[in-house]
């Protein structure tokens, strides 16, 4: 069984420091899939999950062992894209490729489990219908959706990073997917 975090973070802080690498080795993938969804360039993302690491790691002493350190994680990662979105003023756009040279752009390609030929295709087609349904929905919506089905937030780690009680947290994630649902109606048939 494996520690918990606060038990690394806590033999981290009395010397053991390579045993950061495990908390890296947690929660790097879903920060960074947290990170693209929120400034949609997987560069930027790698890039600022790399910074946010760093920042946790010199701030390491000032972690409050009563709180969940995901939870703390992804509080930091979330102030440092916002810092990023304003500094660069990004316009949100959706995730479609950009026309290549030969100008045949189209949809990015989502890894799949060896699917048919038409299912591949139908995924790519419901993977950038869910992801342009997601862009659509208003900043708090999107927010609260990509904590928690891309970070895999729980909704008391999303109600304490956004400060928020636990019922608002539940019924804006509830409002926001039946706004998706509505979106996505032709795709929820089949």
């Amino acid at each position: 069984m494996e520690p918990p975090d606060e038990a690394l973070v806590a033999s981290v802080l009395e010397g053991e420091r390579d045993l950061f690498g495990e908390l890296v080795g947690r929660y790097q993938g879903r920060l960074v899939n947290y990170l693209f969804r929120m400034l949609q360039n997987e560069e930027d993302a790698h890039d600022l999950a790399q910074e946010v690491f760093l920042k946790i790691y010199d701030a390491l002493d000032r972690f409050d062992s009563r709180f969940r350190f995901s939870t703390w994680l992804f509080r930091v990662a979330q102030n440092a894209a916002i810092d990023q979105i304003r500094k660069r003023r990004l316009k949100l756009v959706s995730i479609h490729r950009p026309d290549d040279e030969e100008g045949s752009g189209g949809e990015w390609e989502l890894p799949g489990s060896e699917p048919t030929p038409y299912q591949d295709a139908r995924n790519v087609e419901r993977g950038a219908a869910i992801r342009e349904a997601i862009d659509e929905l208003p900043w708090e919506y999107k927010e609260l959706i990509t904590l928690r089905h891309y970070a895999e937030l729980s909704y008391d780690e999303i109600a304490t990073l956004k400060q928020m009680p636990l019922g608002t947290v539940k019924n804006k994630l509830f409002r926001g997917r039946q706004m998706l649902k509505e979106k996505l109606g032709d795709y929820l048939t089949d």
